[in-house]
C-alpha cells in the first residue's frame, strides 16, 4: 500500500504546516465559529437541561419548552431590563465566543493537520505498518481505512488537553453564573487546574469514538462508494459526501457520551464544604433514573443537523484548502 501525496512528501517543517494542513484547519476553524456557534449553543443547552423538554403530543407546549431552555436566560437582564429584539436573540446565542475560538481553532488545527501526520509517521512505523499492509490480516484495502481511522483516534484523544477551555466555553453557554465573571485565569487560581478538567474519562471516550467514525467513515465512503485509491485525490464533492457519512456516524455513536459530558461541565465549581460535582458514572445513572435511557439522546436532532454540517464543513474545507495551499506554497517556495 502506498501513501501518495502524503502530507511531508515535498516539503517539510513549518512551511509544510503552514502552506498545508496547519493553514487549512486554522481557517476552517475561524469559519466554523462564525456560522456555527449559535447552532452549538442550543445544542448544548438542550443536553444540559435535566428536565423534559418535549412532552409527546403536545406540540405548544414543547415549544414553549425548547424556547424557555435556548432563550430564558434573556429574561434575567441586568439591571432587571429584559433583552428583546431579533439581535438581541442572535446575540444570546454566542455566549463564550473567544473561548470557542480558541477552543475551536485549536481543536481543529490538532485534528485535522495533526491526522495526516499521526497516518504518516503510523505508515513509516515498523510496528504498526504490519497492520496496514496487504500482506496483514486486514488486507490492503480495510488496512488502508484502518490506518486512516487509527490515526483520527489517536490525534483524538489528544484533544483532551483543551478540556480547560472547553469548559469555559461550555459554562458560557450553559451555566454563566457558575463563571461570575471571572476570567479563566482567576477561576484556576480559585478552584484548582483539575476541576477544570472535568468529565476527562468521557471526553476521551467520546473523541476517541468520534474520530475513529469520522476519519474511518470519510475513509470507508471514500474507498467502496468512489473507488479511491488516493484518498487525497478525492473531489471536492467526494469530500463533501464522505465526510457527512462520517460525521453521521460519529455525532450519533457519541450521543450519550456528549451529554454526559456536557452536563459534567456545565456544574458549577463546588466551593469547600459544598457536595462535590457528580462523576461521569454518577451522572449517567442519576440521568438513567430520573429521565431514564432516551436522555442520552437530547440534542441529537439539533447535533445532527448541524453537527453533522459543521464537521462536513470543517472537513471538507480543510481538505480543499489544504490542497490550494500546497499549490501556492509551492510556487512560493520556488521563488
Amino acid at each position: 500500500m502506498k501513501i501518495e501525496d502524503s502530507t511531508t512528501a515535498t516539503r517539510s517543517g513549518l512551511h509544510a504546516l503552514v502552506f498545508g494542513p496547519g493553514g487549512a484547519a486554522t481557517f476552517a476553524g475561524f469559519c466554523e465559529i462564525m456560522i456555527f456557534h449559535p447552532f452549538d449553543t442550543v445544542s448544548k443547552r438542550l443536553m444540559s437541561h435535566n428536565k423534559p423538554v418535549v412532552i409527546p403530543g403536545n406540540i405548544s407546549a414543547t415549544m414553549s419548552n425548547t424556547h424557555s431552555v435556548i432563550f430564558g436566560g434573556m429574561n434575567s437582564a441586568v439591571g432587571g431590563v429584559p433583552h428583546t429584539g431579533a439581535m438581541a436573540h442572535v446575540k444570546h446565542l454566542y455566549p463564550g465566543s473567544s473561548y470557542a475560538i480558541y477552543y475551536k481553532v485549536t481543536q481543529r488545527f490538532i485534528k485535522f493537520a495533526g491526522q495526516p501526520y499521526m497516518r504518516d509517521y503510523l505508515y513509516r512505523s515498523p510496528v504498526m505498518n504490519a497492520a496496514f499492509t496487504k500482506n496483514s490480516a486486514f488486507g490492503e484495502r480495510k488496512g488502508k481505512m484502518l490506518l486512516e481511522a487509527t490515526a483520527g483516534c489517536i490525534v483524538g484523544a489528544s484533544e483532551v488537553v483543551l478540556l480547560p477551555i472547553d469548559r469555559m466555553k461550555v459554562l458560557s453557554q450553559t451555566n454563566k453564573a457558575a463563571l461570575a465573571g471571572r476570567p479563566m485565569y482567576r477561576i484556576v487560581a480559585d478552584v484548582g487546574i483539575t476541576k477544570m478538567y472535568a468529565g476527562i474519562g468521557t471526553t476521551v471516550t467520546r473523541n476517541i469514538v468520534g474520530s475513529f467514525m469520522l476519519f474511518g467513515g470519510a475513509a470507508l465512503t471514500k474507498e467502496y462508494a468512489f473507488g479511491l485509491e488516493n484518498y487525497r485525490k478525492a473531489t471536492f464533492a467526494q469530500d463533501v459526501v464522505a465526510s457527512l457519512v462520517g460525521a453521521c456516524l460519529g455525532v450519533i455513536c457519541t450521543s450519550p457520551m456528549d451529554v454526559i459530558k456536557t452536563r459534567l461541565q456545565s456544574q458549577k465549581f463546588a466551593a469547600v464544604g459544598e457536595a462535590k460535582p457528580l462523576t461521569g458514572f454518577g451522572m449517567a445513572m442519576r440521568t438513567v433514573k430520573h429521565e431514564g435511557p432516551q436522555a442520552f439522546f437530547k440534542g441529537l436532532t439539533p447535533k445532527v443537523a448541524t453537527s453533522a454540517p459543521r464537521l462536513v464543513f470543517s472537513f471538507t474545507v480543510s481538505q480543499y484548502v489544504c490542497a490550494k495551499l500546497r499549490v501556492f506554497g509551492d510556487t512560493i517556495g520556488t521563488k
